[in-house]
């Protein structure tokens, strides 16, 4: 197989590993499909299914790079110590603040269109 193609049975082997295995990954893929099914039942225009899929994107790429420096910081020590602790700690509050915006992103796209 050609490395190129190679590259992608890699990135599709995290994506499964993922979804096997980090239930906060399960958690944003279970919020995809609830989005998706209120976009589709809601009737999202065009830019707003792009902000959308945006989101997810970034949501689930953000929670794979996460769990790669938790996987990474462990591999590294299996002592307990401050600047590993930080590590872990600030890549989950990167997905964390991302989530938040996101959800705010969300509300301020779908409210108008249930209440108004």
């Amino acid at each position: 197989m050609h490395p190129f193609f190679k590259s992608f049975q890699y990135a599709f082997k995290g994506i499964q590993h993922g979804l096997l295995a980090e239930r906060n990954f399960r958690f944003h893929a279970l919020a995809i499909v609830i989005v998706t099914t209120a976009g589709v039942v809601t009737g999202l225009t065009a830019t707003e299914w792009c902000i959308i899929l945006i989101l997810f994107g970034g949501m689930t790429a953000l929670e794979l790079i996460n769990t790669a420096i938790e996987r990474t910081v462990d591999l590294i020590t299996n002592e307990i110590h401050p600047l590993a602790g930080q590590a872990k700690d600030l890549a989950s509050g990167a997905v964390l603040i991302f989530a938040i915006f996101s959800a705010i992103i969300g509300l301020i796209i779908f409210i108008p269109k249930w209440f108004y």
